[in-house]
């Protein structure tokens, strides 16, 4: 079996194409959907990442703004970043760019955004409000996914998948989306982790298999089930002399031998990764929906 590639960046174009229509939509009644990012010290993924998300910003009719602090900035201070960006009307969403330093408590920095203009989906009202089943914000990877399995016309509804990963950000929130009763949803859901035991015999058993652990090319191809949905939510640098930049991304699947055996997978690049800049993007204008009762 040769596996059909789930190809992110077309369906990010798909979500942009109607994020970008619905800012058309709030700036003919004067509102311009605005996102601010908060980029502390210097890292360079980081970068890379919050700078991508200003680009999608302009090519999509957003306002944006970046803004950057030294590694040394204070909580003090990114409290008082983060409270004027609550109290500004031409933001809509806000997101303080992760890692953030040492010295710094995320916890309390996420509880300081309001839940309204919390785009990334992070803060426990929003939390509380998926397990519920009655979102306000997704966080934008879970979300991304689920956008994946609904544009491929794969249903979860009935079977059973298997999360490899119980982050906050991915592996917990996809787990409570998944498991909710409704549409693309409805599934069996085990999470499993580093910690699980016999991990390939919990693999083999899923219908969708989510590898979101942060290993490189962990899932090996005697862990999945012939036939399989795999979805590789992992980005991982691994050293490549034969690259110009001396390292290449692979994923948390070792995608070459997964291939042969699944039915639906996702590459990397360009599968999950392009989803969770799109969700960002749709969830902005959300955030603008309701912010401007529109």
């Amino acid at each position: 079996m040769t596996a059909t590639l789930i190809d992110g960046k077309v369906v990010a174009e798909d979500v942009q194409r109607e994020t970008a229509r619905r800012a058309d939509i709030l700036r003919s009644k004067g509102v311009t959907p605005g996102l601010a990012a908060v980029l502390v010290g210097d890292d360079p993924a980081s970068k890379v990442y919050v700078n991508a998300k200003a680009r999608t910003c302009k090519k999509l009719g957003l306002y944006s703004e970046v803004i950057t602090r030294p590694a040394t900035v204070s909580q003090n201070e990114l409290l008082d970043i983060v409270k004027s960006l609550n109290d500004n009307d031409k933001i809509h969403g806000i997101l303080v760019q992760s890692p953030l330093p040492k010295h710094i408590d995320e916890l309390s920095i996420t509880l300081s955004i309001r839940p309204e203009k919390d785009v990334d989906g992070f803060h426990p009202h929003n939390v509380g409000l998926l397990l519920m089943n009655r979102p306000l914000m997704i966080s934008c990877t879970p979300y991304g996914v689920i956008k994946l399995l609904e544009y491929y016309k794969i249903d979860p509804a009935g079977k059973e998948v298997v999360i490899v990963g119980r982050s906050n950000i991915v592996g917990k929130p996809l787990a409570a989306l998944l498991m909710q009763k409704g549409r693309w949803a409805d599934a069996t859901v085990t999470v499993a982790h580093s910690r699980t035991r016999d991990l390939p015999s919990v693999t083999r058993r899923a219908d969708i298999l989510i590898a979101a652990i942060g290993s490189p090319e962990m899932i090996k191809g005697d862990m999945v089930r012939e036939g399989a949905v795999v979805i590789d939510v992992g980005v991982n640098r691994v050293d490549d002399v034969t690259s110009e930049k001396g390292y290449r991304l692979v994923g948390d699947v070792a995608f070459a031998e997964v291939a042969d055996r699944a039915s639906f997978i996702t590459p990397v690049p360009g599968g999950v990764g392009p989803m969770t800049i799109a969700m960002l993007m749709s969830n902005t204008v959300m955030a603008a929906e309701r912010l401007s009762g529109s």
